[in-house]
């Protein structure tokens, strides 16, 4: 007989809801009582819930990047009898009695000498089965449950490291960090050539580059080791795939905005009266909303077989904000039925979270086109890099008084002193032309000269 038990998550404080960031069993594996089952991860901290009881794991019922509680379920977990005397010894007497029915067989014969018979049987038939019970999974557990602790496995993460092809050094083959920072630096000479082969299509001229170089460079001079943050670590393999895998190309413009600067510094005196700063970013969104509704494959994304395109009849617009930590992606939701006060109040909003880490997952989800906006630092131009599934990104740099020609009917042409905006338009080239690209850029440039358009 067996008995199948519920695993639910136990208390795990004041945490209402927790990511799934890692599952350690699969259904038919075996786990001992404590063992780790899954790993789960709050803006503060990340914990493994273990098992409260050995068993064979039945059927998952979480998945990587769900969101569970206090008594969520985790999995299905069957205690066998044959395994349950060792682990769970208040089963024993109940047990024990299938156990001893199975060597009925032997029964025949209880002497000592016709015990020992059947021990030298087995080797043909019953002990090579038993034997990789107990041996194999050394071998092969590993491959999906290294035999680490939780700080070793957090280590890992952090780095990106399988630890089911890291050895062991420690008691009983426990992989320590030290292992864990030799395989990485084992790994790091022919890292950047295998992630470019690995991003490339399938069927495509894989990539033949030379080794990255490996040099010491503390035999130059003194160095320094900086950590990089969660968050850059995270955010540069995404990064780098869609680098790799988006024909990237990039139209340049410019917008005058001597008038709607002008009305923003008017309009500003009564947006600080309710505890927020109309900045020039409110009306960006703005503008970008009424060019995406002009040109609606601006806001859209390709399905993934890549022969067609999602039109999305919602604007959601991501937005890049500067933290201490790295840059993070917001989404404003539904900026087309939201004036520009309530634009501004909700971007100070989202970048006040974002700065204190207090950005929930479903905040930086759904978005359908991304701004990057540079103005409050510096810069001509710069080429973002599309956010995907996106099509497109607008990078803003900051806006600087230059001569243009201009002239009016019947009167000659002088330079005038205008406030131009340098825009930077990234484009999937598979999904949109060059000249689509150019009009996109003209009609945005001629919605932020002449804010009412917005209203059309």
């Amino acid at each position: 007989m067996s008995t199948v038990t519920e695993i639910k998550v136990p208390d795990i404080g004041d945490f209402k809801e927790v990511d799934v960031i890692e599952i350690l069993v699969k259904p038919g594996d075996t786990v001992a009582k404590e063992a780790s089952l899954i790993t789960v991860e709050s803006d503060k901290a990340t914990m493994e819930i273990p098992s409260p009881a050995a068993g064979v794991v039945k059927e998952l019922r979480v998945k990587l990047g769900d969101k569970v509680a206090e008594g969520s379920m985790i999995l299905l977990l069957e205690a066998s009898a044959d395994e349950a005397p060792v682990p769970q010894p208040p089963g024993t007497a109940e047990i024990s009695a299938p156990s001893a029915a199975a060597p009925k067989s032997a029964a025949p014969s209880t002497a000592p000498g016709a015990a020992s018979e059947p021990a030298t049987e087995p080797p043909a038939v019953p002990v090579p089965r038993p034997a990789p019970v107990p041996l194999e999974p050394v071998a092969e557990v590993p491959a999906f449950k290294p035999h680490a602790s939780p700080s070793v496995r957090k280590f890992a993460r952090e780095l990106g490291a399988d630890l089911a092809k890291v050895r062991g050094s420690g008691p009983k083959g426990r992989i320590t960090q030290e292992d864990v920072q030799a395989f990485v630096k084992g790994v790091l000479t022919q890292a950047p050539a295998t992630a470019l082969a690995a991003a490339a299509p399938a069927g495509g001229v894989p990539f033949n580059l030379p080794e990255w170089p490996q040099v010491d460079f503390a035999k130059f001079g003194p160095v320094e080791l900086k950590p990089l943050s969660r968050i850059k670590k995270l955010s540069g393999a995404n990064l780098h795939r869609n680098w790799i895998s988006i024909p990237h190309v990039t139209q340049f413009d410019e917008a005058d905005i001597t008038e709607l600067e002008a009305f923003r510094k008017d309009s500003g005196a009564a947006s600080e009266k309710q505890g927020f700063k109309l900045t020039m970013l409110a009306f960006l969104i703005k503008a970008c909303v009424t060019a995406l509704r002009q040109y609606p494959e601006f806001n859209a994304s390709l399905d993934p077989a890549g022969e067609n395109l999602v039109l999305k009849k919602y604007f959601h617009i991501g937005v890049a904000v500067d933290t201490p930590d790295g840059l993070v992606v917001p989404v404003i939701r539904d900026a087309d039925r939201k004036g520009v006060y309530e634009l501004a109040r909700e971007l100070a909003d989202v970048s006040k979270l974002a700065r204190d880490r207090k950005l929930k997952p479903g905040d930086m989800q759904g978005g359908t086109f991304s701004i990057s906006s540079l103005g409050g630092i510096g810069g001509t131009a710069f080429t973002p890099i599309i956010n995907a599934p996106e099509v497109a990104i607008l990078g803003v740099s900051r806006s600087a008084m230059r001569p243009v020609w201009m002239s009016a009917k019947g009167e000659a042409g002088k330079f005038v002193p205008r406030l131009m905006l340098p825009l930077s338009l990234s484009y999937d080239h598979r999904v949109i032309d060059g000249a689509a690209a150019a009009r996109f850029t003209s009609y945005l440039a001629s919605v932020l000269s002449d804010i009412r358009r917005s209203l059309l």
